[in-house]
């Protein structure tokens, strides 16, 4: 197997790389559903404070998102689907 920047029959090049946003943006709703998940969890156990820095990491997974989507459709000539 020859050593090369990427495997061959790949999309993207030295130049170019190809985008990871796809997998950053299952990551992305994966943590806000475990966030708030659990967030909500804590909350009926009465665990207030641990459960408003789940809430507010969910936040964040959230907005992570919306910035990855934003850059997913901000890419020119390629479709938006997720299993590119």
């Amino acid at each position: 197997m020859p050593i090369a920047a990427q495997p061959p029959g790949r999309r993207g090049t030295v130049d170019e790389p190809y985008s990871a946003l796809n997998l950053r943006l299952v990551l992305a709703l994966f943590g806000f559903v475990v966030c708030t998940g659990l967030s909500v969890l804590l909350f009926s156990r009465g665990w207030t404070v641990p459960g408003w820095l789940l809430a507010g990491w969910a936040v964040v997974a959230v907005v992570d998102a919306v910035v990855v989507q934003l850059r997913r459709r901000a890419r020119a000539g390629t479709d938006h689907s997720l299993f590119e």
